[in-house]
């Protein structure tokens, strides 16, 4: 390429780059969209050697206002647990999320299910987000049913369960109260 070719395509890269430079600066910026004060989402198979089909989905949100309220959460999570086809599934509304770091424990209250007995309970799921390898536990581990009457909101066992690698992902987004 000759100098002068050179220089002319300098100068027309040099009038585009300050070109677009230009326009992007005078483009006016979106304001940024607010943390979530606390959120627990996604959907993931866990791994039981038996080969049982059991299946949890959470789409958990505390709003950044209400972050003082953990009691204040929405959404709504899913299970379903099968077995050479005997089983059941449950849907629940969220009545309080709690996160810390990468773990997070939610409540609510069965709204449906074909499990007989199961509307109205409230349960507690907890989850540690650890990447592809997560972990889950829930307030029924222990017993029979889907455990107590009178579970509080937010409470849960440890989480002892593995996620099947490849069958999904939960996210967990830490609560920041300000204490």
């Amino acid at each position: 390429m000759n100098r002068r070719t050179q220089i002319a395509v300098l100068g027309a890269t040099l009038f585009l780059t300050a070109g677009l430079t230009g326009a992007a600066a005078s483009a006016p910026a979106s304001p940024p969209k607010p943390r979530e004060g606390a959120a627990l989402t996604g959907t993931a198979k866990l791994h039981r050697s038996a080969g049982d089909d059991i299946t949890f989905s959470f789409d958990a949100h505390l709003a950044a206002e209400d972050k003082a309220d953990p009691m204040r959460a929405t959404g709504t999570f899913e299970w379903s647990h099968y077995l050479n086809g005997d089983g059941a599934w449950a849907k629940a509304k969220v009545d309080c999320l709690v996160t810390g770091g990468k773990v997070a424990v939610v409540s609510g209250i069965v709204t449906d299910s074909d499990l007989p007995g199961a509307k109205g309970t409230r349960v507690g799921v907890t989850v540690h987000d650890l990447g592809r390898r997560d972990r889950l536990g829930y307030s029924w581990a222990t017993t029979e049913d889907l455990g107590p009457e009178d579970l509080p909101k937010c409470v849960s066992s440890a989480p002892f369960e593995k996620v099947a690698m490849g069958t999904g992902d939960f996210t967990v987004v830490p609560w920041q109260p300000d204490f």
